[in-house]
């Protein structure tokens, strides 16, 4: 076997597994290696209720004392028992699960393990996993690996595949030369792939990740600094003077611009008129003002006689971005003549929108991925304004360089200036490391009118309080958002779902209030509607995963409640905390935690104390450890497989030493010790997203 065999050659796999592999995207033995896990479940010792301590997942031997209560709420069943053992009692509550009011008897004894909560002075657990005495006694010290699943997929079904695909696979030829492989401690690529997904022991698993991590930031590194070497030497084929049309604008804009923005405004205006072509990152906070400083640039642009582009993640995002630039054109008399290019529109739009940008009509063009498609001609595209989510590098540039029109004196293959906007707040030591293809410019205040968002960090037992406050909320026509870390019960026992919280949400607030949710795996032109009736109001609470960091600007929505809110990280859940606050209206994120330790809390705190991205940032750096390898994915750009930035920061150092040690001696990576790795990391590319490059 090899990374290309598919899956259907491992015994046990037919047409229906091999389908529900296809909805994770998996299809090949590759894949299937490559899909880590996203956890391990250490099985310990049963303890006493009174030992069991608030925000550890225990495991409880105990007797059911009492006939099981179950009530209905809606289209939710809730069962309540009670347990005791000689140390004390505690409630537990089931949701949907109806069959235990027969199965669990009275007197009966059975291992309950689940996440222990508080209520008031009272012990808790939700949803426990139920054994008895044996089964549990042989899961007992065994380190067991968690996947990501899909309903009907079950993780023992991954297991048996992934070691039967260990067994068969041909694993290739060490790549890195000796030296690295020494100077790091890394392991061999064969040792990493067997024991993150079957370590002995938790050090194993550290290991494991540790070689992992390296290569995904390796390869990404590699591919940044060859990057840089192709860029930084372009000459400015659009040189552009500012005129009077950006001069009149910011004059009549209602509000000025802070300090950082016309710090990184006269940065934009030196690039755009020098020697070099521009590669320039605006990094700055969620309403920091980096979308007008983006404007101002693609209105000199414009006024220069060249096209412009304007790139959004979204589709519902780049109509907001069009809306509002024709909102200014016509109230400000600007030098645009706009059009917009998303994948949603009809065949006769799409034309008209290709005749007048090859034409030359359209000075200014906005929409999505579908702005780099074959069908789209440019007659004097002189530059492209991104989100991180689409970061444009040397092939992109050159795409769009060839869609010039032919003929066209002096623009035919020159390549256009790239400004790229990110709100990820980076600590600048590393983001030195993953934007070293980009100039960075910072813009690091807010304006003064902007409300600050009031935070709260609570425990589960504040969620009705939580619901109470957003029915209040919608009643005075706001909206709201609901933030859960996975998609579809049956990934993840311990942490809340999007479809089955929707369920949840729908019983436990009035049913006028309209409810919908979003996650990365719909369908394209579903997640598209469902973010327009939420911008268009026609929704009221969305509940949704990660997707939601970007795509969308909802000024009317004034909650963010994320559950789970201790497996994310600082950084990330700051920037979910930026879809709200964007409008004249008191915002607030209620950040609800199922881990009570004092050190988990206290870390959640920060955001009380902060709306400072960057100072959130640097603290996420100093506080995340090998402890927290497993928190939830983010979504957006520099969002590695395994890795981790903040987590791995030091992973992170070391593989950029690494590439700047191998690239200073062996620039082209000819010498016959790194052979191999120039192979592999041309054969393999796809190890990270490449696409960027």
């Amino acid at each position: 076997m090899n990374s290309n065999t598919p899956i259907t050659d491992i015994k046990g796999i037919g047409e229906k597994t091999r389908a529900l592999f296809a909805k994770i995207n998996i299809a090949s033995v590759g894949d299937l290696l490559a899909h880590y896990p996203r956890d391990y479940e250490a099985y310990e010792p049963a303890v006493p209720i009174a030992e069991a301590a608030p925000g550890e997942i225990c495991a409880i031997y105990a007797s059911v004392a009492g006939i099981p209560n179950q009530k209905k709420v809606r289209n939710l069943t809730i069962i309540n028992v009670n347990i005791r053992d000689n140390s004390g009692a505690m409630q537990l509550t089931f949701f949907n699960m109806p069959f235990l009011k027969k199965t669990l008897h009275p007197g009966g004894y059975y291992v309950f393990r689940g996440l222990i909560q508080t209520r008031g002075v009272a012990k808790i657990m939700e949803q426990p996993k139920i054994y008895s005495l044996d089964d549990y006694r042989r899961q007992c010290g065994q380190l067991m690996p968690i996947y990501g699943l899909t309903k009907g997929l079950t993780n023992q079904t991954v297991q048996k595949s992934v070691r039967q695909a260990l067994s068969f696979y041909t694993f290739e030829k060490e790549y890195y030369p000796v030296s690295i492989i020494q100077k790091y401690g890394l392991l061999s690529a064969r040792e990493a792939l067997e024991n993150v997904h079957f370590p002995a022991n938790f050090h194993d698993m550290q290991d494991a990740r540790k070689r992992l991590v390296f290569d995904e930031f390796f390869g990404f590194l590699l591919m940044l600094r060859k990057n840089k070497e192709l860029t930084e030497d372009l000459p400015n084929s659009y040189p552009m003077l500012e005129t009077a049309d950006t001069i009149r604008f910011l004059e009549q804009l209602p509000f000025p611009l802070t300090k950082a923005q016309r710090k990184v405004w006269g940065e934009l205006r030196e690039d755009m008129a020098g020697s070099g072509c521009m590669n320039r990152l605006i990094q700055g906070d969620v309403g920091s003002g980096k979308t007008i400083i983006a404007l101002l640039a693609l209105l000199m642009c414009a006024a220069n006689g060249y096209q412009g582009a304007l790139m959004a993640p979204t589709e519902v995002l780049a109509v907001q971005h069009y809306e509002s630039v024709q909102k200014y054109t016509e109230e400000y008399h600007l030098a645009f003549r706009p059009v917009l290019l998303v994948g949603s529109m009809t065949a006769a739009q799409k034309r008209d929108a290709y005749a007048r940008i090859a034409s030359g009509e359209a000075n200014l063009i906005i929409g999505t991925h579908a702005l780099i498609q074959n069908k789209v001609q440019y007659r004097n595209l002189a530059l492209v304004v991104t989100d991180e989510q689409h970061r444009f590098g040397v092939r992109q540039r050159e795409l769009l360089a060839s869609k010039s029109e032919e003929g066209v004196e002096s623009v035919t293959g020159a390549h256009p200036h790239v400004l790229v906007m990110s709100a990820t707040p980076i600590p600048r030591t590393l983001a030195i490391i993953l934007y070293g293809d980009l100039h960075i410019s910072v813009i690091d205040e807010l304006p003064a009118n902007r409300l600050p968002i009031k935070n709260c960090v609570v425990n589960t037992a504040y969620r009705p309080k939580a619901y109470e406050f957003i029915a209040k909320e919608v009643a005075a026509g706001r909206q709201a958002y609901v933030i859960c870390p996975q998609v579809e019960e049956g990934e993840r026992d311990d942490l809340e779902n999007v479809v089955e919280y929707t369920g949840k949400l729908k019983a436990a607030l009035p049913s006028d209030i309209q409810i919908a949710y979003l996650h990365g795996k719909m369908h394209p032109t579903d997640k598209n509607r469902i973010m327009e009736e939420f911008a268009n109001h026609n929704i009221d609470v969305l509940v949704s995963t990660t997707v939601i960091e970007v795509g969308i600007n909802v000024p009317n929505a004034t909650v963010m409640m994320v559950e789970n809110a201790e497996r994310f990280g600082l950084a990330q859940l700051h920037q979910l905390r930026g879809r709200v606050g964007r409008g004249e209206y008191q915002s607030y994120c209620i950040f609800i935690s199922t881990n009570e330790k004092k050190e988990t809390m206290e870390r959640l705190d920060i955001l009380n104390k902060s709306n400072d991205g960057f100072f959130i940032a640097a603290q996420d750096l100093k506080l995340r450890g090998p402890g927290e390898l497993f928190g939830v994915r983010q979504s957006g750009d520099l969002a590695f497989q395994i890795g981790d930035i903040y987590t791995d920061a030091t992973i992170l150092q070391a593989a950029s030493e690494a590439v700047d040690s191998l690239l200073d001696v062996d620039p082209a990576l000819c010498l016959p010790e790194n052979a191999f790795l120039a192979e592999h990391f041309s054969k393999n590319a796809n190890m990270v997203d490449f696409r960027s490059i």
